[in-house]
Parts: structure tokens; sequence; C-alpha cells
């Protein structure tokens, strides 16, 4: 079985109001429950205007750190809300890293509609995505796989096409060649939110843009790591429009377009490849190495 990468902690209500009573016990009489069980975090909502993002591996202790320091810095410049640690919890009662209270943020995934439903995204969201890209400092988290070089991700990608099978493993094999052969970036580092896909936006009521989550993947580099979400959320006409309005605002070139299809290609065969037991990331991959293939 293809799956997600195992828990290493068993995150669970309990644990949580047990970290909060010994760090803030003003919220520890609080209703909890759990609403998502991501690949490296579990979000439990605290009441009704609360929720305690709570690593699930070590692999995600770091990045809850980089939120911590960089996304109340951040969160100033975007246009959306974002979810701003407003309490930082501490190792304790046996539970091994940092977590953070943050704000609940109302809205509907955009991974529960179709892309076709995601199109009044596409201008907020090239707004954002042009706020957020500006230089970053030097000191900026490191990620070793977003905004590097497209070919440092040459032989993960190449394994995850080899176990597919059918005309669409050819096609995406021969589509991540020319991706690669596009020059690298060369520009300087520009923040980068680092995991943009349907799972992470939030929509109002009208379709619009509610909210960005989930900046645990926090990182600088090549702004065509982002600029996957073309692909990632949108259909034809959505694309259009998001990469139209995102070329308006920031004046992206036909090479880092090819490089944010590649980066789709690489998000896409990664959730295909480790989705067996997630139905929703397994339709959203499928969805998504669709309209990379698309173009």
């Amino acid at each position: 079985m293809a799956q997600r990468p195992t828990a290493e902690v068993d995150v669970t209500p309990d644990l949580v109001r047990t970290l909060l009573a010994e760090q803030h016990p003003d919220l520890a009489d609080e209703p909890l429950r759990v609403v998502t069980c991501g690949w490296d975090n579990v979000m439990v909502r605290l009441g009704k205007a609360l929720a305690v993002r709570v690593p699930r591996r070590a692999a995600a202790a770091d990045l809850v750190l980089h939120e911590q320091r960089w996304l109340p810095l951040l969160a100033g410049r975007l246009p959306v809300p974002v979810p701003v640690p407003l309490r930082v919890g501490h190792p304790a009662a046996g539970y091994p890293w940092s977590w953070s209270v943050v704000p609940w943020l109302d809205g509907r995934p955009a991974v529960a509609v179709s892309p076709t439903g995601r199109a009044g995204l596409a201008v907020p969201l090239a707004r954002t995505v042009a706020a957020l890209h500006v230089p970053a400092p030097a000191d900026a988290p490191a990620n070793p796989v977003r905004g590097v070089p497209l070919a440092h991700r040459d032989t993960a990608v190449r394994e995850r096409l080899a176990a597919g099978s059918g005309p669409w493993a050819d096609r995406a094999r021969a589509l991540w060649d020319r991706c690669l052969a596009v020059p690298p970036w060369a520009g300087a580092p520009v923040w980068l939110h680092g995991d943009l896909h349907p799972a992470n936006l939030l929509l109002a009521d009208d379709g619009s843009l509610a909210a960005v989550l989930d900046f645990g993947d926090l990182t600088a580099g090549d702004p065509a790591t982002d600029l996957a979400t073309a692909w990632l959320t949108f259909d034809t006409d959505g694309r259009r429009v998001f990469s139209d309005r995102v070329t308006e605002l920031t004046g992206t070139d036909v090479d880092t377009w090819t490089r944010a299809r590649g980066w789709a290609l690489c998000m896409a065969s990664a959730m295909l490849a480790h989705s067996d037991d997630d139905p929703a990331f397994a339709a959203l991959g499928r969805e998504a190495m669709a309209q990379v293939l698309a173009g």
C-alpha cells in the first residue's frame, strides 16, 4: 500500500487537553474535536474560534517552528487571512515537539469542490501569490523539496512515474523531460508558501478565497513552486485567469510557467504515490495529473 507517512505520535483530544491544561489552562475547558489529520499535522478545533495545530511526526516539528517565527511577519502583507499562531506550546506530558494555537478560519475546503467550482479563487489567489513572492531574507527556512531547482526532484519523480502504467505515464515522463530542460530560476529567492494546493485553500460563501492554510513548508526559492497551483487547483479556464493575473502583477516569464508545470507534475505524482489510504488526496492527484497533461 502506498500510504501517507505514518504518525509517530497519536495526537488525540485527550493529549491536546493535557497540553492545554499545563500551558494554557484558560483554554483547557473548551470543547475539542479532531477535524483534519494531514501528512504532517493534526488540527483539533478548540471551541468556536480557535484550533490547535499539533505535529504527528518528527519531520513536521521544525515546520511548526517556522510558522511560529515567520508567519506573524508575513501575514500583514497578505490580502487574505492566514492561521497566524496566537499562542505557542512546548514539549510536555510526554509529547516531544512544539505546537500552536491558531485562529479557526471559516470556509469550505477547496478540495471538496471541482476545479470548475474553484474559478472564483483565481484572481484573489493570484493577488495573494504576488504579495507573498518578494525577496526573502538569507535566514528564511530551507526546504530540500520546495523552492529548489526542479532537477533536484528528478530521481523522486522518475521513481514515481516508473511505478505508473499506461499512456499517461509515458506522457508524464516526456513532459517532465521538457520541464527539466528549462533554465533554473536565476532571480533572488522569494518567499514561498510551498504547498499551495486545494486542500490548503478555503472558499468563502461567494466562491472567493476565504483563507490560505498550512504554511508548514514555508521557504524561499523559485516562485514556480507555488505557481504549480495553476494546475493543482484550476481547470483550463481558471488556470488562464490565474496565470494572466499573476503575469500582469509580477511579470512572470514563460520559463517560470514551464517550471511551474513541472512542479505541478512533481506534486501530483507524490499525491498519487502516497494516498492509497486518503481518497481525497488520491482524487486530487488524479485530477491534478490530468490538468498537467492537458496543458
